[in-house]
């Protein structure tokens, strides 16, 4: 590789970044987009080397790009490409301004990082650990090298070359079967030295050593021999930090030692967890520690692979002022602040604009609390959560922050399995305590606001929901700014509720702005900016103005297959977008391909039960009955309501809006009697559920009234519009 080469006809390199034993890195131009990037080319090798060797390193960048495209964190660096030029195979990566953890220790002359940075970046690498442990990923290689921290604050994780995939655990044995070693011994878990089960905690341990080494200036086992190094980790008790760092808080101390416990089951197990208690200023929970003496378990031996192992590189490289054995790794640009990908809804329909992922539309924790690999039921989750925060109220007290914290989650299962009642009084309470104990403008405070201002629009209440979201947004804007991601995050969800209170203009407008300033702060190509475009379709779509929503739909369909890849369930909401729109356009024939081949294909992801590709199914029977295929659309709808009682339960609105399509198909069968069962049956379990107000519960009972008049009684239709008209008229603003 050399300077202005043209990879692929395509990426322009400028300049070189770093070298290291895997690759080099350069800084380069995507001459199609205009963009600044990063490519990270694998070295060409010599005519004498291992082809073993080869076929590993080359493993090791494929995984590295399918891993790492897969993830969209602000903690995790972003890749936009993979290939092969001339047989030599490149990523393409997000270009960043920073430093990684080596170089910054290198730069401060091998003196400890302040405290209050440590603590910062512990926060923040943990942060992203949550997320890519939620998603099945190990990283196995976190290391100082490959941490970046940016010139704005923000910290990075790079190089998921030996990642293991949850469902994946072949390539990764194939990988380290080769006797070739993954890993750098400084930083490497017990475990994961003896060849046992790794997991999400051996990540942690890696973490304690790169933590230990910031604190303190030196990894915990700074030895000259592999060896050594390695019964360091496998036997050896960590010297406490505190003894070369006096200054250093005590709580961390015990956070950074609780993570280098030698046995996994005595680390803390969650990563989200561990984040919030690094910020709160309190010590890690670790279980009762049973000691084992040194070397149990194996005595003197190590795995074969460790022979001719050399002692790597620790942070500080061969020697005071030696440049980090990879600069490239950390790939560092432009400020990111990528906040979690959480696709985020309509704060008052639950549509999902940006994606397949949750509602989940604010900065709130979404932690699990206990996260036991075992699948719970929404029930055992939720006396779960319950569980734990009364356990913390009693012994932290109701208002201690950990506390808050679990009562966040009660209420977060608790609109998730449909009580938003419930979940709305409980958001509500944490956000008066937290205003009490943190203040009015602390990012959790404001957090818990946009939860009950999303609460609200569940249940309805859309009025109350924008005054609520104004308010918080008007708090952002002045605590954090008006580009920061959070209060971009508020304005993305105000947009949405002004689309249900019947403002599509206004929502319109709204959404462009925030697409408009993510595309700014983020990145045209960011999956922020990407859900705010969808949102600016939606509203093309409420404003009646479908064939702009199709265009807008198609577009980044395209987009996010290219930035995500073509199966990411984001890429795969947008042609579900795009098929709805067809359908309102009237092209139902071209709907029900798109909805067939979507079903496919998100079946093959998803699974077959998975809600998206329920609500996939969902599409295609009503694109069926759109073309008068009354038949087939009954038996369709029958099928997917079977599956999300199933899957979901009997009182999800998913459920009850299956009950309504059948009670649909079954009304022009003329099948009234039948249809009345099932209308009935949706506005009983809508108002047990939203309560009688709630519009989706009202438009039940229109339809309800509608079949008895189609039924001939037209006495009881009558009365019962009347009821459903008074009902709106008093909760309409202005309405009398």
């Amino acid at each position: 590789m050399g300077e202005n080469r043209l990879v692929q006809g395509r990426y322009r390199l400028l300049g070189l970044v770093g070298r290291g034993g895997m690759g080099e890195v350069w800084r380069a131009r995507d001459e199609s987009l205009g963009r600044q990037v990063a490519v990270k080319c694998l070295k060409p090798l010599g005519p004498y080397d291992d082809p073993v060797l080869a076929r590993v390193l080359r493993e090791r960048f494929r995984r590295e790009a399918r891993v790492a495209a897969a993830l969209s964190h602000r903690g995790v660096t972003v890749v936009h490409d993979f290939g092969e030029c001339d047989g030599m195979p490149y990523l393409v990566m997000e270009l960043l301004e920073g430093r990684d953890l080596s170089r910054l220790l290198t730069d401060n002359k091998g003196h400890p990082l302040p405290v209050d940075a440590v603590a910062d970046i512990a926060a923040q690498v943990a942060d992203a650990l949550a997320y890519t442990h939620r998603h099945g990923i190990v990283h196995r290689d976190l290391k100082p090298a490959n941490i970046v921290r940016l010139t704005d604050g923000t910290v990075k994780i790079c190089d998921f070359g030996i990642a293991r995939l949850g469902h994946d655990i072949g390539l990764t044995a194939r990988l380290t079967g080769t006797g070739v070693a993954l890993g750098t011994p400084h930083y490497m878990s017990p475990e994961q030295i003896g060849g046992g089960e790794v997991d999400q905690r051996s990540d942690l341990y890696s973490l304690g050593c790169v933590l230990y080494e910031i604190a303190t200036g030196a990894p915990p086992f700074d030895l000259e021999d592999a060896w050594a190094i390695l019964i360091g980790h496998r036997d050896t008790p960590p010297r406490p930090l505190r003894e070369s760092r006096p200054e250093l808080p005590r709580h961390l101390e015990e956070i950074i030692l609780d993570l280098l416990a030698k046995q996994p089951a005595e680390r803390p197990y969650d990563a989200g967890e561990l984040a919030h208690r690094i910020r709160a200023g309190r010590p890690a929970a670790a279980p009762a520690r049973a000691v084992e003496p040194a070397g149990a378990g194996g005595g003197t031996r190590l795995p074969s692979w460790t022979r001719d192992m050399t002692t790597g590189h620790k942070a500080l490289g061969a020697g005071l002022g030696a440049p980090p054995p990879d600069p490239g790794a950390a790939l560092s640009a432009r400020w990111a602040p990528v906040p979690r990908r959480d696709a985020e809804p309509c704060p008052a329909t639950g549509h999902h604009p940006g994606g397949a992922t949750g509602p989940d539309g604010s900065a709130a924790a979404r932690r699990p609390l206990a996260a036991p690999p075992a699948k719970r039921s929404v029930a055992e989750t939720l006396a779960a959560c319950t569980d734990i925060a009364e356990a913390r109220a009693r012994a932290l007290g109701r208002e201690h922050p950990d506390t808050l914290a679990a009562y966040c989650e009660v209420a977060y299962v608790q609109g998730r399995s449909g009580r938003w009642e419930e979940a709305l009084r409980g958001y509500r309470e944490v956000a008066e305590a937290r205003e009490r104990v943190l203040g009015a403008d602390h990012p959790d405070t404001l957090a818990a606001r946009q939860e009950t201002a999303y609460a609200l629009g569940r249940l309805g209440r859309h009025f109350e929901a924008h005054q609520l979201y104004g308010a918080v947004l008007t708090a952002r804007t002045r605590a954090m700014g008006p580009d920061h991601p959070d209060t971009l995050r508020c304005r993305h969800n105000l947009a949405c509720t002004l689309g249900r209170l019947g403002r599509p203009a206004d929502a319109l407008r709204t959404a462009l702005d925030v697409a408009a300033a993510r595309a700014r702060v983020l990145g045209p190509d960011h999956p922020d900016t990407l859900v705010s475009r969808c949102e600016v379709a939606y509203a093309h779509g409420q404003s009646g103005h479908w064939e702009e929503a199709l265009h807008l739909y198609r577009a980044l369909a395209e987009d996010r297959a290219r930035v995500l890849g073509p199966y990411h369930p984001d890429t795969l909401a947008a042609r579900y977008e795009t098929a709805l729109s067809l359908g309102r356009l009237g092209r139902g024939a071209d709907a029900l391909r798109l909805y067939r081949d979507l079903i496919g294909d998100r079946t093959r992801v998803l699974g077959p039960d998975h809600p998206d590709t329920l609500r996939a199914r969902h599409g295609l029977g009503v694109s069926l009955g759109r073309l008068g295929r009354w038949e087939e659309a009954l038996t369709e709808a029958r099928d997917v309501r079977l599956l999300r009682e199933q899957a979901l339960g009997p009182a999800h609105p998913d459920t009850l809006v299956s009950h309504r399509e059948v009670a649909v198909a079954l009304g022009w069968l003329g099948r009234w009697d039948d249809a009345l069962t099932e209308y009935r049956r949706v506005a009983a379990a809508r108002e047990n559920v939203l309560g009688p107000d709630h519009p989706d519960t009202l438009a039940s009972r229109n339809d309800e009234a509608h079949c008895l008049e189609r039924l001939g009684r037209g006495a009881e239709a009558g009365e019962l519009y009347r009821r459903v008209a008074v009902v709106r008229r008093q909760h309409t603003p202005g309405g009398t």
